[in-house]
């Protein structure tokens, strides 16, 4: 069996240049994309597209995912991405925040299929790169599946990735691949699998549960940053030894942080990391509530619990 393309998942707060970046120098996945970037309706176009930089994660592309409500501006948005070199664009229809959401955007999107697929449709008609979309199962609940699937689909975009909760779920229930499966029957487009992906092992069962395309990984990336390449090393049936460590992954990550980023956003970056990357461990409280000087006490601190040396 052929490893499945594999994505690294768009995420608001941690998914930042600098996380990107130091995913891409570990690597193994085949997609980055950037955090939403909001499409307000007084939109500045010219200061929206400065957010994007197609060489952020070179060699591996990356994706600009968008999100919006006025179907003229993302068409607008759309082109002036490719034009800067995206090699695909994203919409947003999962983002669960209330402040997303209670401006039509983001999940809200779902409660609404024919906005849904005007709002696809004009980005895909603005640009011959392919269009995307990211959803959820729902708004508040699942009642909207398959019509909001489907306006997907009918408007003309290349792929479709599920994350199967609802915007009310946030991510707290366990993922329903079963409706994983159930897009990929619908559909005649690629499905991409997105949800509880913490191991190889969750990635051959959702593979098997649901026969997707691809799968996308997010928080599961953020607590195993070598994720994509131990699955990459399965699907090649050879033993994965890891080309780098922690200290390396840490420090790229710290390099690629602005210059003019307080050392106390800093530190707090590296702990919102390693909540993740510790989570369920008793070493988890000794550094997530310690106070650090900066980030090399930091480092100085954290590492010898992986058996690392700063």
């Amino acid at each position: 069996m052929d490893c499945p393309p594999l994505f690294l998942a768009p995420m608001e707060g941690v998914g930042d240049i600098a996380f990107r970046k130091s995913m891409a120098f570990i690597g193994g996945f085949d997609w980055a994309c950037t955090e939403f970037i909001r499409v307000p309706i007084n939109a500045h176009i010219p200061s929206l597209l400065k957010q994007y930089n197609s060489e952020d994660t070179a060699p591996i592309p990356q994706a600009a995912q968008i999100m919006g409500s006025i179907p003229e501006l993302m068409a607008e948005v759309t082109a002036g991405l490719a034009a800067k070199g995206a090699p695909r664009v994203d919409l947003n229809c999962g983002c669960p925040s209330n402040t997303v959401t209670g401006k039509g955007a983001g999940s809200s999107l779902l409660k609404t299929p024919e906005l849904l697929f005007k709002i696809a449709k004009s980005m895909v008609g603005a640009v011959s790169i392919p269009v995307t979309a990211k959803l959820r199962a729902g708004f508040s609940d699942t009642s909207l599946f398959r019509e909001n699937l489907l306006a997907a689909q009918e408007a003309g975009i290349s792929f479709l990735t599920l994350h199967p909760r609802t915007k009310e779920d946030g991510y707290g229930p366990p993922a329903r691949w079963e409706l994983i499966a159930e897009a990929k029957q619908l559909l005649r487009i690629p499905v991409i699998g997105n949800g509880d992906i913490l191991c190889v092992e969750d990635v051959l069962r959702m593979r098997k549960q649901t026969n997707c395309d691809g799968v996308m990984i997010g928080r599961g990336a953020i607590a195993n940053p070598w994720i994509f390449q131990e699955i990459k090393a399965h699907f090649k049936n050879e033993i994965y030894f890891k080309t780098s460590n922690l200290k390396e992954y840490l420090k790229m990550f710290l390099n690629t942080c602005s210059v003019e980023m307080p050392i106390k956003t800093k530190v707090n970056k590296l702990k919102q990391l390693m909540s993740f990357m510790t989570k369920g461990t008793a070493k988890r409280s000794d550094i997530l509530c310690r106070t650090y000087a900066d980030e090399k006490e930091f480092l100085s601190f954290v590492l010898p619990y992986f058996d690392e040396s700063p």
